[in-house]
Formats: structure tokens, sequence, C-alpha cells
């Protein structure tokens, strides 16, 4: 019998197909909800650059980004794990990883614990105590307060947007070590964008949550009438939130017509979809805040003071 020891690394690889090597790296990214980690990423990098007094350290960039990418990841992992069996109900969730049978839970419970741990440690290590913190703080509420929420009260929304709202502030703390008014008025644009994100996706798939057990407005809303007027008022709010930056100095204030302008047009969708209250409705808003969000961090950071 031929010894795989003998064997050239090269072969070992070659051994695993390539299709259950990429099926692995599929089940990876879908864990560890790679597109919603990739969006952490991104606000956490203009937090830190926004926080920046000085010139941009690119390594101590690459540290926060890098660190916070494991705690997301670490934190998205560990809520597949937790909530395994209601995705198994879900028509829209039921080919994860996990409830597919294609990873064990205790190996995702182990991938999302090291990582989770790993990421605040990095950050603690390479950025501050501080960006540390406020990195287990993110995993914490998601993990041990939105997670249970979402079967128990329709307020998990709210608070499942505070973790949501804190990657920018982890940039910014690690960038500068503190967290000023001006942080918090990333936390406050981040917050109230997730909101209608949240109400248009739930909206959508209120049937396949209400089949899982999960507590969602749109469950408890037949008409839709409550969800398109949160939508609204958090959309109005939204584009209050997002002129605190040119208004606290953060930015230069000629950012101001041009995010009002695309607030305002975000808001009209918003309202559109209070009045129609339809799954057409609710999916043109739900892609119009996936539009709005990075259009509005690249208008920060172009115009940074």
């Amino acid at each position: 019998m031929k010894s795989v020891i003998a064997e050239p690394a090269e072969n070992i690889g070659a051994a695993v197909p390539k299709e259950i090597r990429n099926r692995i790296m599929l089940d990876f990214a879908e864990l560890v909800k790679a597109r919603l980690t990739f969006l952490v990423l991104i606000t956490t990098a203009v937090g830190f650059y926004l926080g920046a007094s000085e010139r941009l350290d690119a390594m101590a960039l690459f540290h926060a980004v890098f660190g916070t990418a494991m705690a997301a990841a670490g934190a998205a992992a560990l809520n597949q794990w937790w909530e395994r069996r209601l995705d198994a109900l879900m028509h829209r969730t039921r080919t994860r990883p996990i409830p597919a049978g294609r990873m064990s839970p205790r190996d995702a419970l182990i991938l999302g614990g090291m990582l989770s741990i790993a990421g605040v440690i990095y950050l603690a290590a390479t950025c501050n105590v501080l960006s540390a913190t406020l990195a287990a703080a993110t995993i914490a509420i998601y993990i041990l307060g939105y997670t249970p929420l979402k079967r128990i009260s329709t307020t998990n929304t709210l608070v499942g947007a505070i973790p949501g709202a804190l990657p920018p502030m982890i940039g910014w703390a690690a960038a500068r070590g503190s967290v000023e008014v001006s942080a918090w008025s990333l936390f406050a644009i981040l917050f109230c964008w997730q909101m209608p994100h949240f109400f248009a996706i739930a909206w959508m798939y209120r049937d396949d949550y209400a089949r899982a057990g999960f507590r969602m407005l749109a469950n408890q809303d037949l008409n839709g009438l409550r969800s398109g007027r949160q939508s609204v008022l958090f959309s109005a709010l939204l584009l209050g939130a997002s002129s605190l930056p040119a208004l606290f100095g953060l930015v230069s204030r000629t950012l101001l017509p041009t995010e009002l302008l695309v607030g305002a047009a975000f808001l009209g969708l918003a309202i559109t979809f209070y009045f129609k209250r339809d799954v057409a409705a609710a999916r043109r808003l739900f892609f119009a805040s996936i539009i709005y969000l990075p259009v509005l961090l690249a208008l920060l950071v172009a115009t940074k003071q």
C-alpha cells in the first residue's frame, strides 16, 4: 500500500476533488455570512478612516479590519449554530451547511467560538483594548441578545441593529483609542439604515419567519401598515442622522445637498412601501437600501475634513 506520507504535498491536495474543495469553501462562506461580514469590514474601514486624525496608517487599518472580520465571522457562525433547527424549517435557510447536514453543529460551534475569541484578542493585541471591547460587545449582543430574542419579542430588530451599528465605532476606536461624538453619528446612521432594510426583508419572508416561530413585526402585521409606518419613520430618521457628520465637522458641509437628495429618494421608496405594502415594493426598498449605504459611505469618505 502506498504511504500517504510519501506522497508529495501537491498530490495530497489533488486527492481531494476540486468540487469538494469548492463546496467546503462555499459552505464556510455561507456559515460566516460572507456578504454580511464584508459589509461589516467596509463600515469598519470607513470608521477607521474617518477617525484617523493623522496620515492613514495602512497596517493599523489592516489590523482593525482583520480583527473585526474574525469577530464578525465568528458571531455569524455561532448564530447559525444556535438557530440550526429553526433554519431547517425555513425555505430561505434550510440549505445552509448545518441544517443541510454538510457541517456538524459541533464543528460550527468550535469554529465560531475560535474566530470570535481570536478576533477580540487580535484587536486587543494589535489595536487597543477599546476596539476589542466594542467587538466583544458586538458578539455578545448579537448572540446573547438578538438571537434568542427573535423568538420572544418583535423588539429583536431594534436590539439586532445595535451590533450592526457598532463596526464603524470599532474602526474609529482602533484609529484613535477613544470614541467621540462624531463616532456616534456613524452609529446612528447604521442603526437607522438597518431598520427599513430589515423591515423589507421581514415583509418579503414573513411566512418563512412565521414557520420558524420568529417574532418579527411583519408576522403580526397582516396589512403591512406597521411595517410600512416603521420603515418611513426610520428612513426619515436616517435622513437626519446622515447629516450629523457634516454638522459635527467630520466631513465637509458640501455633502449635505447630495446626501439630502439621496436620502430623500430612499425615503420616497419607504413611503411607496407604506402605501402599496406588497412584496414588489418591499423588494425595491430592500435593493435601494443595499445601494444607499455604500453611496453614503463613499460620500463621507470623499468629503472628510
